[in-house]
């Protein structure tokens, strides 16, 4: 879930004409939220006692992020499309609700019409009427290492999109743009590989009990150390899924007469972790220092609802790189509120961790700050590990608390030993023990993809979000047809990318959105350039269709 146009333009930033070279959309504007660059009449008024954290001091280089306004009749035309989609989705349940048309849906049995709908209505409507037109742009089978090129098994429908049959063909060397391999460690050889095999043989691939119980192995422990150690942390803890790092540890953390101030953007596992807690949730705007600010100040003035009793915990809660929008966290703000009203500090660094800083230590790394300033330092190894489940780190106390109260601790059967052996491996690697400069290598090459794609995208004029410096780089769509259309011409140039719309977007920001990988050479950047360029044209001689 994103945030719409309308308050990325009032959320304290500023937007104007382009200059330097940059391109403009076709209204003219591009939203920059360069600190260096903006006037003084668009900042926060200052008060004489007060330290305004919205400072450009706090920052070692320029921030730099762009979010360009829909244009106007892109937006008229984007909710016409949706309208028109809308109108032939009721006109299809007329003809389904007559046996015209067949209905593959499921929907609620008749002698249960007296009861409580187990399907919600409008969210069935939309699966069964949009979605469902559009389908075959996900769920790809994949038979191969998802490294930076893949092997799709060929798929067909004849009943549109509702079920779909094998071919028995394979399509080979498809130029993965989708899967968050940052780093390139998502492979079949090298050190990693052999690595895991050898701990296959002498482990097995599963543990078969929690880590409190008969599942904590030597392995598990040597593991957490390192991540300790690569974090700059006095402790840390893994856990064998990410999603649940976040949704189970939040509510050991938090719970009732506690306060969860959540940047808008922030992915669903943090939401649901939030909400599990029992604590007060209040939403900020993304990256918008200025609301989180005024949060904070309401929270310390009136306390708890009602009671107006202090609350006994204030957690922030942001992300490092937000997988939607390809935006950075401005940290280096958040630590200063954070320390000045005394709250505490929970970061996200799924995407970041890896992907950022040059140490590849994320986030804190990147902006060249104290890890000790964060408090609770939550990642995944999914992405730039190239393995899976996640971690928190921080002082021994809270490590300490969480193995005995969190319940992905307790009740969670322990990570199987090849993934910890790969997290091993590749940690070092980064960190340079493994006595190569491989790890600075892939990090040079991250870095240099990342702009050479993001540049390329501009030069070509296309309307893309976040971070220059981000390797997740959304490319706007915003109009439905665009949405399969794209994906489909992407496919049949051999690229393989994810296209996202509502609601997992606003309804006039949908978008294609590439993850650069420093497992990507410059010809495989180039092919994929030629291939969106060439998608973008064939989409606009098939009017869209």
């Amino acid at each position: 879930m994103t945030e719409s146009a309308t308050s990325k333009l009032l959320n304290g930033d500023i937007c104007h004409r382009t200059s330097n070279g940059k391109k403009a959309s076709k209204n003219g504007f591009v939203k920059d939220h360069s600190l260096f660059e903006q006037p003084q009449k668009y900042r926060r008024p200052r008060d004489k006692n007060q330290n305004v954290p919205h400072n450009s001091s706090l920052y070692k280089k320029p921030f730099v992020e762009s979010f360009e306004e829909t244009p106007l009749w892109v937006a008229v035309l984007t909710y016409m499309g949706y309208g028109i989609l809308t109108i032939f989705g009721y006109l299809r349940d007329f003809l389904r609700h007559w046996n015209i048309e067949k209905c593959h849906v499921a929907r609620e049995r008749d002698e249960q019409k007296d009861f409580v709908p187990l399907y919600q209505d409008f969210e069935n409507f939309y699966t069964r009427n949009l979605y469902m037109r559009i389908r075959d742009n996900w769920n790809r089978p994949i038979c191969s290492v998802p490294g930076a090129k893949v092997d799709l098994v060929e798929r067909v429908t004849r009943d549109y999109n509702w079920t779909f049959e094998h071919t028995g063909k394979v399509v080979k060397d498809i130029i993965n743009m989708g899967s968050y391999n940052y780093l390139g460690f998502a492979e079949n050889t090298g050190a990693c590989a052999d690595a895991a095999l050898e701990v296959t043989k002498m482990y097995g691939a599963g543990v078969g009990s929690t880590r409190c119980e008969m599942g904590n192995l030597d392995i598990h422990e040597e593991m957490e150390q390192l991540v300790a150690r690569f974090l700059g942390v006095e402790s840390a803890m893994a856990f064998g899924m990410g999603f649940a790092t976040n949704s189970m540890n939040i509510p050991a953390l938090m719970g009732k007469g506690c306060l969860i101030l959540s940047d808008e953007l922030n992915h669903t596992s943090l939401v649901l972790g939030a909400r599990l807690s029992g604590s007060t949730i209040r939403v900020f705007k993304h990256n918008n220092m200025q609301s989180l600010e005024k949060l904070l100040r309401d929270a310390i003035v009136h306390g708890q609802p009602r009671t107006h009793r202090p609350w006994k915990k204030i957690l922030i809660v942001v992300e490092g790189i937000y997988s939607m929008e390809g935006s950075i966290v401005r940290l280096p703000e958040v630590i200063a509120l954070k320390k000045r009203y005394k709250a505490y500090l929970y970061l996200d660094e799924a995407h970041s961790i890896g992907a950022l800083g040059p140490n590849g230590r994320g986030v804190v790394d990147y902006f060249g700050l104290d890890s000790k300033d964060v408090d609770i330092m939550m990642g995944t190894f999914t992405k730039s590990f190239g393995a899976a489940g996640g971690y928190i780190g921080g002082k021994k106390e809270l490590i300490d608390y969480l193995r005995r109260h969190s319940h992905s601790a307790m009740y969670a059967t322990s990570m199987s030993p090849p993934v910890a052996q790969q997290i091993i491996t590749s940690m070092k690697i980064i960190m340079g023990e493994d006595g190569t400069t491989l790890g600075a290598d892939r990090l040079r090459q991250l870095s240099q993809n990342t702009t050479y794609f993001r540049r390329s995208l501009h030069e070509m004029g296309f309307i893309i979000y976040g971070n220059e410096d981000s390797p997740v780089v959304p490319l706007m769509l915003y109009m439905p047809a665009k949405i399969g259309a794209f994906g489909r011409e992407m496919l049949k140039r051999n690229i393989g990318t994810v296209v996202v719309g509502f609601p997992a977007t606003p309804i006039i920001e949908s978008r294609a959105r590439f993850c650069v990988s420093a497992a990507h050479t410059r010809e495989m950047l180039d092919t994929v350039n030629l291939a969106i360029s060439q998608s973008v044209e064939s989409e606009k001689r098939s009017g869209g269709r």
